[in-house]
């Protein structure tokens, strides 16, 4: 059978619950196995153990390894590890480089020195690269005195390149042909292949010294006479190409305005080294965004869900130690008007609402900034201009819902004065929010960190304890 792709996310699900059975009655047959004391009870372990693995390997051996790997990602330690013993050994190198992060160390730690260079041998050079830092240094000197030279240089090329930029992700099996051949001698030359790398859209023109001179589209390649030169109907204006410096994330930008599928990834001296394909900037972009993801939420990596206790523990501790600190500063901002609470009561049914929105507003201000700032479209010099849009908007929004608010307040309590306060308090934690969600990313930024990284703590901290100190204050002011 051969590899299938899950067509869409409810056959992954039933593919997760058909594994997840099969590792019920496996672990239930092997317990009523063990109850019977007949003198038959081993030949009965081994024909049930054999049964289940082999049903087990039915269903894992003709999926996917994407979709392998998430079944594996959903399974606890324990059965991740049985399952992952039941896997075909030539996609173990192919779903390591599916899985997180957090569930390959796992993986990684279950595996001896062989099958990890068994799994390690059947990559490509880049994917190699990408899985290097997971692997032995032992394994990784073994691994590359097995390649050949060109193999080995390709690594080591994919090594140099830090984290982030275009030659991290870019790959080295792409088609080069020369601009002085004639269509047919490009055909022919096609047809030794036993199949074209993944993604390929277009062929890459050179020159005797390697130079990019421009690329042959395989539209332009079949509807010509075969008998015109490559150079004659290549496209060798307005081609975009990137260097292996350049940003991996401003190179995604590049392939959705452009719709691109695959891109030249050339040197200083304009020879082609790689490419980079769609389906790079898609991981990109989806790392990228779970990072992002994570960043707000303040943890500081991914984690594995069935991690165990101590090391999910150390990934979130710091940001909830800073939460904890600013729960304790709100707190102390309400005990400073307890006073006032005991004699207005309905205070203390009112300020949530205050903080609430302003958390809300302030984190709305913080998406928007943190995704123009990943999509290149403002920097640190723009911060006076979006503070005045950002207080703007706060602005109406609080004239409008404050007055909603307040005007339900004065209704309920039978208070217009408290309406109005309630009114002055929204609009003015509302302001505070949409100040804070544009300094915030922006200040980080300027300095050089992540934009992301504990927003929404830091945001929900300052609008709540910002929030209780400008209604709580109002209110004694002009209530009590």
């Amino acid at each position: 059978m051969t590899d299938q792709k899950t067509p869409d996310p409810d056959t992954l699900r039933r593919h997760l619950h058909d594994v997840q059975e099969l590792l019920s009655r496996y672990r239930l047959a092997e317990n009523l196995a063990h109850r019977q004391s007949t003198a038959n009870q081993a030949l009965v372990e081994t024909i049930t153990h054999r049964q289940n693995l082999t049903r087990l390997q039915r269903k894992l051996d003709p999926l996917h390894p994407a979709d392998i790997a998430h079944i594996l990602e959903s399974l606890p330690l324990e059965e991740r590890c049985f399952v992952w013993d039941l896997v075909r050994a030539d996609k173990d190198g192919e779903i390591l480089l599916e899985v997180s992060d957090a569930v390959r160390s796992t993986l990684l730690d279950s595996m001896d020195i062989e099958e990890l260079k068994a799994a390690a041998e059947t990559l490509d050079a880049d994917e190699l690269a990408d899985l290097a830092p997971d692997l032995p240094p032992e394994v990784m000197e073994d691994v590359l005195a097995s390649l050949d030279q060109r193999e080995q240089a390709q690594v080591k090329a994919a090594l140099s390149f830090r984290e982030g930029t275009v030659g991290a992700l870019m790959d080295f099996d792409m088609v080069r042909v020369r601009e002085d051949v004639t269509l047919e001698v490009v055909l022919r030359y096609l047809r030794r292949f036993d199949a074209l790398p993944d993604h390929t859209d277009k062929l890459f023109v050179i020159d005797r010294d390697d130079r990019l001179r421009g690329v042959l589209t395989l539209e332009s390649l079949l509807i010509n006479d075969p008998e015109t030169q490559v150079a004659e109907v290549m496209k060798a204006r307005s081609l975009v190409t990137f260097a292996p410096e350049d940003d991996a994330n401003e190179a995604a930008t590049a392939f959705a305005r452009y719709d691109l599928v695959s891109v030249p990834v050339v040197d200083g001296a304009q020879r082609v080294i790689g490419r980079i394909t769609v389906a790079d900037i898609v991981d990109q972009i989806r790392e990228e965004s779970e990072a992002e993801i994570l960043s707000q939420a303040g943890l500081r990596e991914e984690e594995d869900i069935f991690a165990p206790v101590m090391r999910s523990v150390k990934n979130r501790w710091a940001w909830l130690a800073i939460n904890l600190v600013t729960a304790f500063i709100a707190s102390r901002v309400i005990g400073l008007f307890e006073g006032s609470i005991e004699r207005l009561v309905a205070l203390a049914a009112l300020m949530p609402i205050v903080a609430g929105i302003g958390g809300n507003a302030g984190n709305q201000t913080i998406t928007m900034i943190v995704r123009a700032i990943a999509m290149g479209q403002i920097d640190a010099s723009a911060l006076w201009r979006l503070m005045r849009k950002e207080l703007g908007v706060a602005l109406i929004n609080g004239v409008v819902w404050g007055g909603v608010i307040g005007g339900l307040a004065a209704w309920l309590y039978g208070n217009p004065a408290l309406g109005s306060v309630m009114t002055a308090a929204m609009i003015l934690n509302l302001l505070l929010a949409a100040s804070a969600g544009v300094l915030i990313p922006l200040v980080r930024y300027r300095f050089g960190r992540d934009p992301a990284l504990g927003s929404s703590v830091l945001i929900t901290a300052l609008t709540d304890s910002g929030g209780f100190f400008i209604f709580l204050g109002l209110a004694t002011l002009f209530l009590i």
